[in-house]
């Protein structure tokens, strides 16, 4: 049994990887070695910088002293969700690998990663301070105009050109591509990356279902009432709070299980989504209108 337990550890490292190429959010996942774990269990400690500016010098003083204060803020992780799978015994230990590799990564693909991501844009739309642009677009010269003008406004605010990436539904991304002009191409290089996300899991706002109430037994998310299609969002890294861990906390081996005579298998997935307080001109908003 302990090499079955050995198989089900290596795939379970894997998962990491798993949600990394499934989830179209994983590119803003923050330095974990930037911060600490907060005196509760689900709060971790950001660091954050202000300083003076620039202050006449003086030929008979010389330079005017100025502060610089790094000040830690806690933050409360936001995003925990979680699932437990069964699956039957088997007499060859290495199927029973195969079927869990290939459970947990479909699940993962299809299910966490979306929801995820998902829950990360709800987030970020639903911040206060950000710019946001309520407005449908009906052919990709008013996408090119709305990027322009989204570009145009975070340069104004100074925000940092090298670091912004770009969230575009891939119907408005291929149909600026298709354009194929030099304008075009200008718009779309000026950004650090571009990343296109199915609408599925671009809104405003959504709803998490507990997977337990009537009418919500099957989990996962769904759009909130009151959200709105989302055409693209630009995000400036830094502006970003996000960590996610991703963990099966415990295998059950059939032996040990008292109900059934199976596997169980349980995932969890624990994070943070939110904003720098002081770096929400870094978020720009594009949505259609609800």
């Amino acid at each position: 049994m302990a090499n079955a337990i050995s198989k089900f550890k290596r795939y379970i490292d894997t998962l990491d990887e798993v949600y990394k190429v499934a989830s179209v959010t994983s590119v803003l996942d923050g330095n974990n070695r930037l911060v600490r774990m907060g005196a509760n269990a689900n709060e971790i400690i950001i660091p954050k910088m202000t300083m003076d500016g620039l202050a006449d010098y003086s030929r008979e003083n010389g330079y005017v002293s100025g502060d610089v204060t790094l000040t830690n803020e806690t933050v409360v992780f936001n995003y925990e969700r979680g699932r437990s799978f069964t699956v039957d015994a088997m007499d060859d230990e290495e199927t029973a690998g195969v079927a869990f590799g290939q459970l947990s990564a479909e699940f993962v693909r299809t299910k966490a990663a979306p929801e995820i991501d998902a829950f990360r844009f709800a987030q970020y739309a639903g911040t206060e301070g950000i710019t946001v642009v309520s407005k449908n677009i009906t052919d990709a010269s008013e996408t090119l105009d709305a990027l322009i003008a989204a570009q145009n406004a975070m340069d104004e605010a100074e925000v940092s050109a090298e670091t912004r990436i770009l969230f575009v539904t891939p119907t408005l991304y291929n149909g600026v591509m298709n354009i194929d002009t030099t304008k075009s191409k200008a718009v779309l290089d000026s950004f650090a990356q571009i990343v296109k996300v199915p609408q599925s899991r671009f809104f405003t706002a959504i709803n998490l279902f507990d997977g337990s109430t009537d009418g919500e037994t099957a989990g996962h998310f769904a759009k909130a009432e009151n959200g709105a299609d989302i055409n693209f969002m630009i995000v400036e890294k830094s502006a970003a709070i996000q960590y996610q861990k991703h963990l099966v906390s415990k295998v059950v081996t059939p032996e040990e299980n008292q109900v059934s005579d199976a596997w169980k298998f349980f995932y969890r997935s624990y994070g943070i989504a939110d904003v720098y307080e002081n770096k929400v001109s870094g978020i720009y908003l594009h949505h259609a209108e609800a």
